[in-house]
């Protein structure tokens, strides 16, 4: 049994694989070339990220294939219907990243409340010169206690968003197409746990009442937030996209930002992925990251771990 990280796997991803007597090939096979490749090693597994895209024509085209593993949340790299409709298992890790992505929505809020990644572009050039009037341009600073955040999608990501949010001292309303109401359980460090309902309301509510919004969908056919929504937010609000690009109107919320309508945005997702817009890139109101939400660490071992017992249980079962 051979599989092909073809993105990549954690250590302890190719450890629990290999235990189980099942060879793991890291080579980085360029999208022209996986289906020779595929073909030529008789790949049984192929794991992809985001950046691998396994449609249609490889699936067709490689009948050694009994299992493509997507290690993360969203599949839209991955033509999952026609695959199992092949009788091909399709397999994720839907709540192996969801705290990194969770920290990541907050690393942007904290930086965007005061004022932090415009101030790690400006220091570096003005520090040494301008020290006293960059200190009075980011002096108008805010917290988050006490503010309300709309999280769209509450799912796993949705929720460790709330948990945060509950632990900053913040509102939370959440909006979700299957959800009506939701047991949040925080649990601290010596094993207490306080569990809060969280009820979810349409997104046409939420985004007139939040302070901060962000989003937790998966790709999207039209925009979540256009134009439209934009204008029905709160002055002075702020949104992040942690998801998927194309689900943000970037022209809406670079005319937004400039306007002052909304105070800021945190990126990690962008409609032109990998080539993000200029505009964006450079707009000192966003702050920005390369879609890094599940890059850590501890979510990249639970990730490699989770695709492992899947492809064991799937390929040698008891």
């Amino acid at each position: 049994m051979k599989v092909l990280a073809n993105d990549g796997i954690s250590q302890s991803g190719i450890d629990a694989l290999e235990k189980a007597g099942i060879e793991v090939i890291t080579t980085k096979v360029a999208q022209e070339q996986l289906i020779n490749f595929i073909n030529e090693h008789q790949i049984d597994v192929v794991l992809v990220r985001s950046a691998t895209q396994v449609r249609k024509e490889v699936i067709d085209a490689c009948p050694s294939l009994k299992v493509i593993g997507r290690g993360g949340v969203g599949m839209d790299n991955i033509d999952v219907a026609y695959a199992r409709g092949k009788g091909l298992h399709v397999i994720n890790t839907p709540a192996a990243s969801s705290a990194s992505v969770a920290e990541l929505v907050f690393a942007h809020l904290f930086g965007g409340v005061r004022f932090l990644h415009d101030a790690n572009r400006n220091m570096p050039l003005d520090g040494d010169s301008r020290f006293k009037d960059l200190k009075k341009s980011y002096a108008q600073g805010s917290e988050l206690r006490g503010k309300t955040i709309g999280i769209i999608g509450f799912g796993r990501i949705g929720r460790e968003v709330a948990k945060i949010a509950l632990g900053c001292g913040m509102k939370v309303i959440a909006s979700d197409n299957q959800v009506g109401e939701a047991d949040i359980t925080l649990d601290f460090y010596d094993g207490q746990q306080v569990t809060l309902k969280i009820k979810t309301a349409p997104v046409s509510e939420l985004i007139q009442h939040s302070d901060f919004i962000t989003l937790h969908v998966p790709a999207q056919k039209e925009y979540v937030i256009g134009k439209k929504e934009i204008e029905q937010m709160k002055e002075g609000a702020a949104i992040i996209n942690a998801a998927r690009g194309g689900i943000i109107d970037e022209v809406a919320l670079i005319e937004a930002l400039d306007s002052g309508k909304l105070s800021f945005a945190g990126l990690d997702t962008f409609e032109q992925e990998p080539t993000p817009a200029v505009k964006v890139l450079m707009n000192h109101k966003i702050s920005l990251s390369p879609h890094i939400g599940a890059a850590t660490g501890e979510a990249q071992d639970r990730i490699g771990t989770e695709l492992a017992q899947q492809i064991v249980s799937i390929l040698k079962p008891a």
